[in-house]
């Protein structure tokens, strides 16, 4: 697999554009949440993500956050597959690339996440653990993670 990380700068419009559509498809309009998307973080994130075979679609991606950032400790946010390629198992590539780029790229392992509660399981079987009880975010069930 290859995948793709790049600041925002180094993004080009087009990826930008591939990505806050992604983005939209999967959190606003399949989710149906209307909530900001958009809320000038981008800019301190780096970029995880990867095409299809075709090399014409992203099809699944990350956010990462260097400690201090999102939180506390480093972080992975607006995870996410496009639901046709969610049968593929890209979900769980994209966990065990986004850890192991935050390890490598901000030297710690200490990942927090603010996952939806459905995906709870998930999650675990990536190593993370629940952090306090559950809270709702733009309508939808979270909670908070902890990876060591």
């Amino acid at each position: 697999m290859n995948w793709i990380l790049k600041t925002f700068d180094e993004l080009s419009k087009e990826e930008l554009y591939q990505l806050l559509k992604l983005r939209s498809e999967v959190f606003i309009v399949e989710q149906n949440c209307p909530y900001q998307d958009i809320d000038d973080l981008d800019q301190k994130a780096h970029h995880l993500y990867i095409y299809n075979k075709e090399n014409t679609k992203i099809v699944a991606y990350s956010r990462l956050f260097n400690k201090g950032i999102y939180y506390e400790q480093a972080a992975i946010g607006r995870v996410l597959v496009s639901e046709e390629y969610r049968k593929y198992g890209y979900g769980h590539d994209l966990m065990k690339e986004s850890k192991r780029v935050i390890k490598q790229l901000f030297t710690t392992s200490e990942i927090k996440i603010g996952a939806q509660l459905y995906l709870k399981k998930f999650y675990e079987s990536h190593g993370f653990q629940q952090l306090g009880d559950s809270y709702i975010e733009d309508g939808i069930p979270h909670i908070h993670m902890l990876c060591e």
